[in-house]
């Protein structure tokens, strides 16, 4: 009842995908990036959710700001999961050429990466300078 005949064809019913046709692979491979990707970013959210939570509670107020920091460290990474989400729906689509001929086409999370390392080097300079200052 689940599982789909060999012969069938499924399709992503997306903006710029309507008309492509996953093969059973295809479906997988993107079940498999979801769980891998989508979880990834999540799960860091929570454990950045979570760090900033136990400094919060346990340390005192003048490492509120690096709870602070870790906490809106967290949030950020959930935009940029839900941001990932959005974009990894969209990976497979197909293109139509100036001659009529359609061509597959896959694009790449890159930009995902992207941001992700810019938000990273932030919070980490940043938390570098809250913990300059609790030294001084």
């Amino acid at each position: 009842m689940f599982e789909p005949n060999s012969d069938e064809h499924l399709h992503l019913r997306l903006h710029k995908a309507r008309s492509i046709v996953l093969t059973t692979q295809e479906l997988t491979e993107i079940r498999a990036a979801q769980r891998t990707f989508e979880g990834a970013y999540m799960r860091t959210a929570l454990g950045q959710f979570s760090f900033a939570l136990v400094i919060l509670k346990i340390f005192t107020e003048e490492f509120y700001a690096i709870g602070a920091l870790f906490a809106a460290y967290g949030f950020a990474i959930l935009l940029v999961a839900a941001y990932r989400r959005y974009e990894g729906n969209r990976q497979f689509f197909v293109s139509e050429s100036s001659d009529g001929a359609l061509h597959r086409k896959f694009r790449t999370s890159g930009d995902t990466v992207a941001m992700m390392t810019l938000l990273s080097v932030f919070s980490y300079v940043s938390l570098m300078i809250l913990t300059c200052q609790l030294v001084s």
